[in-house]
């Protein structure tokens, strides 16, 4: 039976991996955001989603939401959730991920990050009859909620908000949507932008205008540095590290802190480290204030980020970092038999590959970090297969009040 455009009252099962209610009609699974395991509420169902339009049995776990864009701005899913069942539902992401391909290992208690403490922000912005709406994309929606405030962001970003909708008015093409990426570097925001306007001399000479006179420390668009008042810098463990222009950084310097907490132990009675999908050195320059560091990434500019902090930083062991695609080239076992430990954080699409090259070696120690349960889960298991032994799992709240969660899981062989 169909299940098109009807209002129901609904009784909430579960909640589904993406933070939806789940409950069941006619013998089929419908999917209510923004409602909690146990609630009874009443929703409009079309094709098998819902929007929520009465909560009349709410949950003991609902709460108030901390931010009043929560449920138009589709950035958090779960906002309304209290804070002990919110954990235990992101670990309970890792448990049933890890079940899904035979892995039974305990896994620990989600480590929290507090609010306010993301430093990268990916937001979009598009012109409206009213100026320009910049912000996040409302839920299953190509329309762009224009944001106020963001208690998930670091105060310096939600205090340049206003500054970030002008340089939007200035840079969005007149259909479409701009991308603006905005880091929070230690010494001013670095700001990167695709989907713009033309850009002409005319455009060109109000960027760096806007740069100037908000003060940031570097706008650049596509693969062009438009201005860089000063080289934006992010301390890692006491090094100056070197953003690139829209590249990976870990969202939160205080779940970052977390995750090596997590990879440290691992390495605790090795002298080198191979680490692979490395970045501008995120885990390297913490990895090398004990350890010396082989190094690989497939970003060129990622590479000579890190070679640069490695040359000037100071306290660190010797750092060797080379370019090396990753996916099509894997760091094959025979390649890795002086290898000591191997950490390795790839993209959310995993490194399949790479976990069957290491899953064929005799690498002591293999610490796998990823902001994708799934792959993990199937990373780990052709590891297992090789003889490893899962020790550790450990989630860390990277993504507050999202459906995603980071972890790191440490293996042994031998």
């Amino acid at each position: 039976m169909s299940l098109a455009d009807r209002i129901e009252t609904l009784t909430i099962d579960q909640l589904g991996h993406r933070g939806d209610g789940v409950a069941t009609l006619d013998g089929a699974a419908v999917y209510v955001p923004y409602a909690l395991a146990g609630e009874t509420v009443r929703a409009r169902i079309e094709d098998g989603r819902a929007e929520l339009l009465e909560v009349v049995e709410p949950s003991p776990e609902r709460q108030a939401p901390a931010c009043r864009h929560f449920g138009s701005c589709g950035g958090c899913a779960l906002q309304h959730l209290a804070a002990e069942p919110y954990l235990a539902f992101k670990r309970d992401l890792v448990v049933e991920a890890l079940k899904a391909r035979g892995l039974d290992t305990p896994v620990a208690a989600t480590t929290p990050i507090a609010p306010g403490t993301r430093r990268r922000a990916v937001l979009s912005a598009v012109r409206t009859g009213k100026g320009v709406a910049l912000g996040y994309h409302a839920l299953k929606s190509h329309q762009v909620v224009h944001i106020s405030e963001c208690p998930v962001l670091v105060p310096e970003i939600v205090a340049a908000l206003p500054r970030l909708s002008r340089l939007a008015a200035i840079a969005a093409p007149r259909r479409g949507a701009l991308r603006m990426t905005v880091l929070a570097a230690d010494n001013g925001l670095d700001i990167h932008l695709t989907d713009t306007a033309k850009l002409t001399d005319d455009l060109r000479q109000q960027l760096v205008r806007h740069t100037l006179e908000a003060d940031h420390a570097r706008l650049a668009i596509d693969d062009e540095t438009i201005l860089e008042t000063r080289p934006p810098v992010l301390d890692m463990a006491g090094t100056k590290a070197l953003p690139v222009p829209g590249g990976f950084t870990q969202a939160s310097a205080a779940a970052e802190s977390g995750l090596f907490s997590a990879i440290a132990p691992a390495l605790a009675r090795t002298k080198r480290v191979t680490e692979l999908f490395s970045g501008i050195g995120t885990f390297t320059l913490r990895i090398a204030r004990e350890h010396a560091v082989e190094a690989f990434e497939g970003d060129a500019a990622a590479v000579d980020a890190l070679r640069t902090t490695a040359r000037h930083g100071s306290g660190l062991k010797p750092i060797a970092a080379e370019r090396r695609d990753l996916f099509r080239r894997p760091l094959m076992a025979r390649e890795l038999k002086k290898a000591e430990a191997v950490v390795f954080d790839p993209p959310r699409a995993g490194a399949k590959d790479q976990a069957t090259a290491l899953a064929s070696s005799n690498v002591p120690t293999v610490v796998a970090v990823s902001c994708n349960p799934a792959t993990l889960a199937r990373d780990v298991r052709l590891l297992v297969d090789g003889g490893y032994r899962l020790t550790t799992v450990q989630p860390v709240d990277q993504f507050l009040w999202s459906p995603h969660i980071e972890v790191v899981a440490t293996l042994t062989k031998g």
